[in-house]
């Protein structure tokens, strides 16, 4: 088994001095691969005419790219004891205030009609919940980070240690 690095930390090791508290991985759901089953589909439609062949070769083509997007787009959220990482960024946890987890139309309306403009997002439609998390730092104007996660009552029980 490789060793862990700096770009794949494992829960409840030491890192750089920190002990991971919570980590997820906000892959896509399986309505999302279904999407992507689809559209390769159409690569065969496309050039079924010119060559079966070719519309094989065309779906499996757009199949590897969507694959390679999804994955590589795919954010972490890590939580450590002195840090908080949501995809690339991340901020001490002393600048953060206590955090709020929301569910269906309430998550909702943080995504949409309650958002302020200067927040940090890291939201992917295909998961409901969301915690907002506020910024305390007077110098960053930031008001909160909203993320989506699968696992919202972790995230807070994390943040809240």
């Amino acid at each position: 088994m490789p060793e862990a690095t700096a770009s794949s930390p494992v829960p409840g090791q030491p890192q750089n001095g920190a002990e991971v508290l919570f980590t997820e991985k906000l892959w896509p759901s399986v309505w999302i691969w279904l999407i992507v089953i689809g559209l390769s589909g159409a690569g065969i439609l496309v050039f079924a005419p010119i060559s079966f062949l070719a519309g094989i070769i065309a779906a499996l083509v757009l199949a590897g790219i969507m694959t390679v997007l999804l994955l590589l787009s795919t954010p972490s959220i890590v939580v450590r004891r002195d840090t908080l990482q949501v995809g690339r960024a991340s901020i001490p946890r002393n600048l953060l205030g206590p955090a709020e987890a929301f569910r269906k139309d309430e998550a909702t309306a943080e995504r949409g009609t309650r958002l302020n403009g200067l927040a940090f997002l890291c939201i992917r439609g295909w998961i409901d919940p969301v915690v907002r998390i506020p910024v305390t730092d007077p110098e960053d104007r930031t008001p909160y980070w909203l993320t989506s996660t699968r696992r919202p009552e972790e995230l807070l029980k994390a943040l809240a240690s």
